[in-house]
């Protein structure tokens, strides 16, 4: 059987007590004044799901945004709707992170100049829905491999070396429960979270002297059109929560854990998923990914009936 972590644990424990209290407004990174990242926060994928909600949750806090994403329109509406909900400051860059190395030296210039205190690395793709891996379309692939290692890895390399000027600064890469073990049928999917995951845990020993904060977040299912291919996960419940709770509860473990869940569920399912051997594990998720794929391909073809 594989060992569980128990210092892991620990924190997933001691995140579901901190979430589990009525939150005010006086956590950690709320105001300026208390703010150890203080300037200007970045968030990548902040047009739907986790990542608006998170920029939301932000913005609460008074603090000024660099909103990061892919279609221009959604983008503006997200910055006006931010600014006159919270009146603080926000500017937009228009990326495609599937475009690789070349949009990455797009973004470090328009970010020059910019002191920026808090990277949330949150773009990310999914499968459209449970695959083999030799039924994924090619560029589908990589644009999965593009989008969730290389636009967190190129985001976090842009903006570390002013960090590391200040001697402060925190990077947020949001990841998934994937990454705990092999995933059949979201193969590659979840090979590039278990990516994330370890890039985390080694920029944070990198860093850890220096000022800079690294956190990595694993949430499980969370309501949003990420998870679409099943009407399970289109349903708020207790273990799948909309993005502006999750987001809610994972804000306020910034500054507190290294790794979280992000939600206090989230942390009590990762408890009992690292208790049975990798193995079974996996069997577990191909048997689930396999019930997904199901729920999509019996929502397709009463559509396909039309065409």
């Amino acid at each position: 059987m594989e060992p569980c972590d128990p210092g892991q644990l620990g924190q997933t424990l001691l995140t579901g007590l901190l979430t589990l209290q009525k939150h005010t407004t006086t956590n950690t990174i709320v105001y300026r004044q208390r703010d150890p990242f203080w300037c200007t926060r970045v968030v990548t994928g902040c047009t739907d799901g986790v990542g608006k909600a998170y920029a939301f949750e932000l913005a609460k806090r008074k603090m000024n945004l660099v909103l990061i994403s892919r279609t221009e329109e959604k983008l503006q509406l997200l910055a006006r709707e931010i600014e006159s909900k919270h009146a603080v400051k926000t500017a937009v860059i228009t990326a495609d992170f599937s475009k690789g190395q070349a949009i990455a030296r797009e973004i470090e210039l328009k970010l020059k100049g910019m002191q920026i205190g808090i990277l949330v690395n949150n773009v990310g793709k999914q499968y459209t829905y449970p695959m083999y891996v030799g039924e994924v379309p090619e560029q589908e692939l990589w644009d999965i491999i593009n989008i969730n290692v290389g636009a967190t890895t190129l985001m976090t390399r842009i903006v570390l070396p002013q960090m590391l000027l200040r001697k402060k600064g925190a990077v947020v890469n949001v990841s998934s429960s994937s990454e705990l073990q092999p995933l059949p049928l979201m193969t590659v999917y979840a090979a590039t979270k278990a990516y994330i995951r370890s890039f985390s845990e080694a920029l944070r020993v990198e860093y850890q002297s220096e000022g800079i904060t690294v956190q990595h977040l694993s949430p499980f299912f969370i309501n949003t059109k990420m998870n679409a291919f099943s009407h399970r996960l289109q349903e708020n419940s207790l273990l799948v929560p909309d993005a502006p709770t999750y987001a809610e509860n994972a804000i306020d473990t910034l500054g507190r854990v290294s790794h979280s869940t992000g939600y206090w569920a989230h942390g009590l399912q990762y408890f009992f998923t690292m208790i049975p051997p990798v193995l079974v594990r996996t069997y577990v998720g191909a048997v689930m990914n396999h019930v997904f794929r199901k729920d999509y391909m019996h929502n397709v073809k009463p559509q396909m009936s039309f065409l």
